[in-house]
């Protein structure tokens, strides 16, 4: 949803880029070194780290921003980078999320590695939803929206990081609402593309 919104943010995404194009580093290795934070992430939360994990988590989230900023601000946007751009993000999540599995979170309803799975599960399916519309051409433009998209997924994991510092059953809620609500999201996309195909 907050893609929506892009036209806002435009601008601080252009002043991003230009703080950072001085170092000497490409958009696509901007890219990559997002990958670190998420395994420094990773290990924090085997280890109960809750806070911690989160600040990593959200290092790695601006190593994504700073990316795409460089890009634009450089005359560097390319196809090869935003394939990059997808495919870490999706290992970054991912990491993060399996590092949850290691975490003894209190169970509510199901066991709490069944939500981290369905959560998982539906990230992956509201990414693939857009990838399948656009390889089977049921699609010309790029099928987008939902109600929980990459950007909110995030930013509901960040929050229920930084609860279970008090609580542990907080950060379990929130991997429940995240896996309804992305499982939602993801049929949200099948929804558009099946009324585009029509």
């Amino acid at each position: 949803m907050l893609y929506e919104h892009w036209d806002r943010f435009y601008k601080v995404d252009l002043k991003i880029g230009g703080l950072f194009s001085w170092v000497p580093l490409t958009p696509n290795q901007w890219t990559f070194l997002g990958l670190f934070p998420a395994f420094i992430s990773f290990y924090l939360l085997i280890n109960q780290k809750f806070v911690l994990a989160a600040c990593f988590l959200l290092l790695s989230s601006f190593f994504d921003v700073i990316d795409g900023a460089v890009a634009r601000a450089t005359g560097r946007v390319t196809k090869l980078g935003a394939y990059l751009d997808t495919i870490v993000d999706r290992y970054v999540e991912g990491i993060v999320v399996f590092g949850l599995v290691f975490v003894s979170l209190p169970d509510f309803f199901l066991p709490a590695t069944a939500w981290i799975f369905l959560y998982l599960f539906g990230s992956l399916i509201t990414t693939y939803s857009k990838c399948a519309a656009k390889e089977k051409d049921v699609v010309t433009d790029e099928l987008r929206g939902g109600i929980l998209e990459r950007a909110e997924r995030l930013t509901g994991l960040l929050l229920g990081l930084f609860l279970a510092k008090i609580d542990k059953t907080y950060l379990t809620y929130m991997i429940f609402i995240l896996a309804i609500l992305s499982n939602i999201s993801a049929l949200q996309r099948m929804s558009k593309a099946f009324k585009k195909a029509m």
